[in-house]
């Protein structure tokens, strides 16, 4: 019985820090020893990003080794992992034709669960302890598939006046997945680029701690430009800037993360 556990991150709203939480999470998994495999299930190629620069994922998404491939020809998903510089983080690169997977999806057999039977070997080798998904901002099929083939559900949130915006939806769709992949849990939301001096943040947090059986992360990620820097040198911010406040923000939330999967 396989005891890897598979996260996913996703909010029909964009902006709201899906792949920057991702990336960071699962970095911060890996260098407290867990093995972790990312799965980039954006067009937007923003997780890939993360850890390889722009001609390299290019690159990925030239030759086929790209979560789309694997996709749309219905292989194992094992054959596309590929090393990423970091100890215990391996990952499967997207690509921009990413933008065309409901299409592809449409008329294949079962569709919600493709993605799933993808990891079928890697769930069985027990390679990783953890595998993070990181979604596309829309609610379809190809999100529909990452859930359920998901043990949990974080929501990343801007906290922001537009952050809330189409929450409801979300949740209503995620309450729709539940219907047919039952295990799915929503472990949380996490609140991002936070800035404690706005009026906007306090109430963004109190709409969120008001909300029916959803549990807010206690820690949440602030506005930090060390980021932005981290992004543009293609890695994460906690290895970018193991110092930085975003970095100890981001392994709070992991050591969060990790204490819920394994309560």
């Amino acid at each position: 019985m396989s005891m890897t556990k598979v996260i996913c991150f996703a909010n029909n709203k964009g902006g709201s820090g899906k792949s920057t939480t991702c990336s960071n999470v699962g970095y911060a998994m890996s260098a407290m020893g867990k093995r972790v495999l990312l799965i980039d299930g954006d067009m937007q190629m923003n997780l890939t990003l993360s850890f390889f620069d722009e001609e390299t994922a290019l690159e990925y998404a030239k030759n086929g080794k790209n979560l789309y491939t694997a996709m749309r020809e219905q292989k194992d998903l094992y054959d596309f992992i590929v090393p990423t510089e970091y100890e215990n983080l391996d990952m499967i690169p997207s690509s921009t034709l990413m933008s065309s997977i409901e299409f592809e999806l449409f008329t294949k057999w079962q569709r919600e669960f493709i993605l799933r039977q993808g990891l079928t070997k890697i769930m069985a080798l027990n390679k990783y302890d953890y595998i993070l998904i990181d979604s596309p901002p829309t609610l379809g099929c190809w999100v529909m598939n990452i859930m359920c083939a998901s043990d949990y559900l974080i929501v990343p949130v801007e906290a922001s006046p537009w952050g809330l915006f189409g929450l409801a939806n979300m949740f209503e769709f995620y309450e729709q997945v539940k219907q047919i992949a039952p295990k799915l849990e929503l472990m949380g939301i996490a609140v991002t680029k936070a800035s404690e001096r706005k009026n906007y943040f306090k109430q963004t947090m109190e709409t969120l701690a008001e909300l029916d059986n959803v549990r807010l992360f206690e820690n949440y990620i602030r506005i930090d430009s060390t980021v932005e820097w981290a992004q543009d040198n293609s890695k994460p911010v906690c290895a970018y800037k193991k110092s930085s406040r975003a970095a100890g923000e981001y392994t709070k939330l992991t050591e969060e993360v990790l204490k819920y999967a394994n309560r």
